[in-house]
């Protein structure tokens, strides 16, 4: 008897319970209404690996199997709606193996629906997770498809889902108009601090997509701004090949600028992507001493010494630091890799890699949404010289976008 019970808290510990999951997502209200709002209309959805509900049931096949939703299509965003392409490759139209549906895609030839794939749809339905940070492409798609049902006159449904970096912290300058593109697509922060519902609802009311569409959110249920992904209890499903868990998304904030520099590994191709810092020129000790002589609130910094499989200095040996969160809610994410930047000049001033950046110094503008931010560093290497810059807008985002809050 005791072998069982053993056995029995076994399992409940390896898999966890039902009842520990505290929030219920988009797709999961949507089916507990029985799929209301969607009776009767041809309905087309965006979505990719992540559109699931709170069994890991994956959107396609819930609104397929619904008796009152009439499934016609599915579009798909960067890496496709099953999630079999990589990075920055194209997503060809095709049909859905497991449905037969046709498959548009969201990132090739087009990135907004055109109108011949839009005139059989009454209504786009969105349900992708975002990690809550502007240069995740997935809000860009989803103003365009905003944009798109605008101009043909189709509802867009939001399925909201948890934003993984909470709903408080808010970082980073609006994008500036010449820095406008698909990674910088609209005048937020950084990090805005919304879910997606909550942000389409910003984007749609401001203005800032041009035309307003009829724009309907379903509302999760148990979600508070506070929670950490962890909190919530739910599963993680990668929402791109280096965002394997939910712990993957703050840390992409932390590095993923720095890493458009393509000068430094910051774990991609490694076991641990966007949570180090490190090259062949760089001396682990001296770079960890350095950062945590900071005192960066919310960290430490362990040194590392790794070879990536894959990616920037593929099968050679690097050192550097490891980033590890002490106390993520006092962490400023995006403030540790430009720390990083002005202590490597400090230790390796031949190794000038923001200056020495070529042609992906326009890639790092676009993503920080400004060219001022390293046309400031570069003047001196010292990240107060910039910071102000930086944080310019967040508290006057922060009181505008309140209004739009969904979750207390």
């Amino acid at each position: 008897m005791k072998r069982l019970l053993f056995i029995c808290c076994a399992l409940w510990l390896a898999f966890g319970s039902a009842s520990a999951q505290k929030v219920k997502t988009g797709i999961g209200v949507l089916k507990k209404q029985n799929f209301k709002i969607l009776e009767g209309l041809r309905v087309g959805l965006v979505t990719n690996p992540t559109g699931v509900d709170n069994d890991l049931r994956s959107d396609v096949d819930i609104l397929h199997a619904a008796k009152n939703v009439k499934l016609v299509a599915l579009f798909g965003p960067e890496h496709g709606v099953r999630g079999n392409v990589h990075a920055g490759d194209a997503v060809a139209n095709d049909s859905d193996p497991a449905t037969g549906l046709p498959v548009y895609s969201l990132y090739g030839k087009y990135r907004t629906p055109s109108d011949e794939m839009l005139k059989n749809i009454d209504v786009l339905v969105y349900d992708i997770q975002d990690i809550g940070c502007r240069s995740f492409t997935y809000i860009s798609t989803l103003a365009n498809i905003m944009k798109a049902a605008a101009r043909n006159h189709i509802k867009v449904v939001v399925l909201d889902r948890p934003n993984p970096l909470g709903g408080k912290k808010v970082e980073g300058c609006i994008t500036e108009d010449d820095c406008i593109s698909f990674v910088s697509q609209f005048k937020v922060p950084y990090i805005y601090g919304l879910t997606p519902g909550e942000l389409a609802r910003l984007l749609n009311d401001e203005g800032l997509l041009g035309e307003k569409c009829d724009l309907e959110v379903v509302k999760m249920k148990g979600w508070k701004r506070s929670m950490t992904y962890g909190d919530t209890g739910l599963k993680w499903v990668l929402s791109s090949p280096h965002i394997p868990e939910a712990s993957s998304a703050p840390f992409y904030t932390v590095s993923g600028i720095v890493g458009e520099l393509d000068s430094i590994n910051i774990g991609v191709g490694y076991t641990i992507p966007f949570q180090t810092f490190a090259a062949p020129w760089i001396k682990a000790t001296e770079l960890a001493d350095r950062m945590n002589a900071l005192r960066l609130p919310g960290y430490t910094f362990r040194p590392i010494y790794y070879s990536p499989f894959y990616s920037k200095y593929k099968g050679r040996q690097l050192q550097g630091v490891q980033v590890h969160f002490t106390n993520y809610r006092k962490a400023r994410l995006c403030d540790v890799q430009f720390y990083i930047l002005q202590e490597l000049y400090k230790l390796y001033p031949n190794h000038d890699i923001l200056k020495q950046a070529g042609q992906r110094a326009g890639m790092f503008d676009k993503v920080c949404g400004s060219k001022k931010i390293r046309e400031l560093f570069l003047r001196r290497h010292r990240w107060k010289d910039v910071k102000a810059y930086w944080d310019k807008d967040a508290d006057k985002f922060k009181k505008l976008s309140r209004q739009y809050y969904l979750y207390k």
